[in-house]
């Protein structure tokens, strides 16, 4: 007699399969994800009736694939240029980030040339209007609407035929022809396959807010990420103004270019040029502190750092910092002390950065160590002088990626001096740089 078949289990956010249930995936450590499948057979696949026929790839057309601007400069930079027709779009963030106040915004730019449909399933229609009166985010062909059924957005969208599809959120839709819960796995899964074949079907550029879990990742299943064309990330300390925006997947321009933006009282601001935000201005120089140049994706930032050491009287001296990388502090820390004689294992000591930047970045190694070490021997760097380099632990300065785009933003800035790590010397006019 032939062997029963065997009955496995498998994740449906990663696919990992078993033998036997468990309560957790063992391949992404998500809880309640694994479900039984049956046994795998093969099957011969009857041919079908194809929707349009194979052409060459000379002969297709790239005018519909175009990106049209949004209006929002710093948007655009990080898309590549704006939204593709047919292109979907996800949005996550932290609560209070500021996501729906900088989507109200793009649809209001966006609205000024083309109808522009925003539904929300977390807030009235009323509550939109209010904040679009606070930010002036007002236009007559920028329709509102409140619905938590993907159904129902398509009917809206049928009536609007719109240019740009905001949903806000995805984790509050749900669909008729699923069981479970809105913002369940298997509800995510199909409002977002529904309204990813709504937006390709009819071309229409859709952006999709998505919630984050306490780790900062997107919630919901790992094939959300997969499904869509671009991931953003949008980022900031919500005691900071400054806000980031990130791509991690994007299917039609760079991953690597960030856009600042600033959050005030009347809505957010794109900034082309925020390094002023990093820096403190001030008419002498301060002990502790040290200007570095980092690079956000492609974009050269000036930033500050500050230190402070003072004597404790604790068994354990405290380390605090902000802003920046403990680690690579400790470590910084560390090398001032065994390799350059820099007495601070008694003292405490604060490290931060200006403007509620975070700075993650190997090559502001050199800049920490300087302040740390000035504000030991409470001596202050000159007036215009710049640090770029990542401290190896043996005491040696090691080079970075993009010196020469660095400096350049140094000296646009009206700085004089950099130092910068033995053989990374680029010459450049009205700056001395130091190897």
């Amino acid at each position: 007699m032939a062997k029963a078949a065997k009955t496995t289990f498998r994740c449906t956010e990663c696919g990992w399969t078993t033998l036997k249930w468990v309560g957790r995936c063992g391949e992404c450590q998500a809880w309640g994800t694994v479900e039984e499948t049956g046994a795998p057979t093969s099957t011969v696949i009857a041919p079908a009736r194809v929707t349009t026929a194979a052409r060459p790839i000379t002969e297709i057309s790239v005018e519909s694939a175009h990106a049209s601007p949004t209006g929002l400069d710093e948007l655009d930079r990080v898309l590549g240029g704006g939204v593709v027709p047919g292109g979907v779009l996800l949005f996550a963030g932290e609560p209070g980030v500021g996501k729906s106040t900088l989507l109200l915004e793009v649809a209001a730019l966006c609205a000024d040339s083309a109808p522009v449909l925003y539904v929300t399933g977390e807030e009235s229609t009323g509550q939109v209007r209010l904040r679009a009166d606070r930010l002036g985010a007002l236009s007559p062909q920028l329709y509102l609407a409140s619905e938590t059924s993907v159904a129902s957005v398509v009917s809206h969208v049928d009536a609007v035929s719109p240019s740009l599809l905001i949903l806000d959120s995805v984790q509050t839709m749900s669909s008729p022809d699923v069981a479970g819960v809105p913002g369940g796995v298997s509800q995510v899964r199909e409002v977002a396959g529904a309204l990813i074949r709504l937006a390709k079907e009819r071309d229409i550029p859709t952006v999709l807010v998505g919630h984050v879990t306490k780790d900062g990742s997107i919630a919901g299943p790992r094939l959300l990420e997969h499904l869509v064309d671009v991931v953003l990330q949008f980022e900031g300390d919500r005691h900071s103004q400054l806000r980031m925006l990130r791509a991690v997947k994007n299917r039609y321009g760079p991953t690597d270019e960030i856009g600042c933006f600033e959050l005030t009282d009347s809505g957010i601001l794109g900034l082309p040029d925020p390094s002023g935000l990093f820096l403190t201005r001030r008419n002498e120089p301060v002990p502790g502190t040290c200007v570095t140049v980092t690079l956000e994706g492609r974009r050269p930032l000036i930033a500050e750092v500050q230190a402070l050491v003072a004597s404790s009287n604790l068994p354990q001296p405290r380390r605090a910092n902000s802003g920046l990388d403990s680690a690579r502090v400790n470590m910084v820390m560390a090398v001032l002390e065994r390799r350059a004689r820099v007495r601070i294992a008694n003292s405490d000591v604060y490290a931060s950065t200006v403007g509620g930047v975070r700075l993650g970045e190997p090559s502001v190694d050199l800049a920490l160590a300087l302040a740390v070490a000035g504000s030991v021997r409470d001596e202050a760097l000159p007036r215009g002088v710049v640090a770029i380099g990542e401290v190896g632990l043996a005491g040696d300065v090691r080079a970075v990626t993009g010196v020469q785009r660095r400096l350049l933003e140094a000296q646009r800035l009206g700085f004089t001096r950099a130092i910068v790590p033995r053989n990374s010397e680029e010459p450049i006019e009205g700056l001395e740089v130091v190897g």
